[in-house]
């Protein structure tokens, strides 16, 4: 009997020890600067008297569940085991087009997509840079969550310099530390979300450099060139922290544009509100990827990216959040069939161009269903 129990005790403190070096290295871990800052000092103080903190977090407009109600922790974690489709992702290299954006008119308006949620855009002489994601994966673990083949055909070396850096939220596929270090010498001003400035700063971006803004704020970034920046319905967090800045959707006007330029978001009724207040816009840029029932509150499943573009009153979308990762269930093209379907159904005029291809986004043109044949 004494000799179970010694073993027992034995085994017990074997367990305490080996909790404690993971807890310590995991500690260690987070200390790691991709994981940037939480928010401090007078930005701390301006984002507690925001409208939309509550309870010391960042809160929807509508109340929004982590997961749907008929979905728990467990049966996600088993679906992601046990469950994954085996087309989910493509089967050959993705087609891409590379072009000189240094070469660019810088009159021409246009939209280069780099997959996911990266995009370049000009409009009326000003460069903007979107979430931009180079570094081939989108977790603080570098060799997983790996891009397609075929995505990555553009890199930071790529670009001119950029006027403005927007990012929507500090998610891993939508802030990446590596890129925007690397980008730091080639960006004018960085406009994001109150709270979101924090990783920047930390970063050695300068805080006269930094533009953050609340929902529903707007800021005159030069002359004929105003941003607001809008509601999602979505969260942030780059560790186990959750909800500490906000995340946001932004309204571009330009002295000739209309454009938004939508972070991740569930369906909710805000995008008919922003399209009552800001709208009608020439381009809405929508997330459409990444969606499943458990988590629908989050992330629009297709058909809603579809019904979204109208409550917003524009007269074209392009559907981003898609063809680089696979970081929900679905095969990687089912949004693009989706939603492709749907925007025919509504009579929705869609922009669906291979990934560095460059578009005029001002005008509507028919598309090569490149996805086609990549299963």
């Amino acid at each position: 009997m004494n000799t179970k129990r010694r073993i027992l005790k034995k085994i017990l403190m074997i367990s305490v020890i080996v909790i404690g070096v993971l807890a310590i290295a995991l500690f260690i871990f987070l200390q790691q600067p991709q994981f940037g800052r939480m928010p401090s000092g007078k930005r701390l103080e301006r984002i507690q008297q925001s409208p939309n903190y509550r309870e010391g977090k960042f809160q929807n407009l509508s109340p929004t569940p982590d997961l749907a109600e008929c979905a728990t922790y467990y049966s996600v974690l088993k679906e992601f085991l046990f469950q994954r489709s085996k087309r989910i992702q493509p089967v050959d290299s993705l087609p891409s087009v590379k072009i000189n954006l240094h070469d660019l008119d810088r009159n021409g308006d246009l939209i280069v997509w780099f997959g996911h949620s990266s995009y370049f855009l000009q409009a009326d002489g000003k460069r903007f840079l979107v979430d931009p994601v180079f570094s081939g994966s989108v977790s603080p673990l570098g060799f997983t969550n790996r891009s397609y083949k075929g995505s990555d055909v553009y890199s930071v070396a790529d670009f001119p310099d950029i006027d403005y850096l927007l990012i929507s939220h500090d998610h891993w596929d939508h802030l990446d530390y590596e890129t925007v270090m690397a980008l730091k010498s080639k960006v004018g001003k960085v406009v994001t979300g109150l709270g979101t400035g924090e990783h920047f700063e930390y970063w050695g971006y300068s805080p006269d450099n930094i533009i953050e803004m609340d929902w529903n704020e707007g800021v005159t970034l030069e002359p004929g060139f105003v941003i607001h920046a809008t509601p999602g319905r979505h969260f942030s967090g780059r560790s186990f922290t959750r909800n500490k800045a906000i995340w946001v959707s932004f309204v571009l006007k330009t002295p000739n544009l209309n454009l938004f330029i939508g972070g991740d978001s569930g369906y909710d009724h805000h995008f008919k509100t922003i399209g009552d207040t800001y709208g009608p816009f020439d381009l809405a840029i929508l997330e459409c990827g990444q969606y499943d029932k458990n988590w629908k509150y989050i992330h629009m499943m297709p058909e809603e990216v579809v019904q979204a573009a109208a409550g917003l009153k524009a007269t074209k979308f392009m559907p981003v959040h898609w063809a680089k990762f696979s970081l929900g269930l679905h095969d990687w093209d089912d949004s693009i069939l989706r939603v492709t379907k749907a925007a025919a159904a509504s009579q929705m005029p869609i922009l669906t161009p291979m990934i560095g291809e460059k578009v005029p986004y001002t005008k509507v043109r028919s598309y090569t269903e490149w996805w086609k044949g990549l299963e």
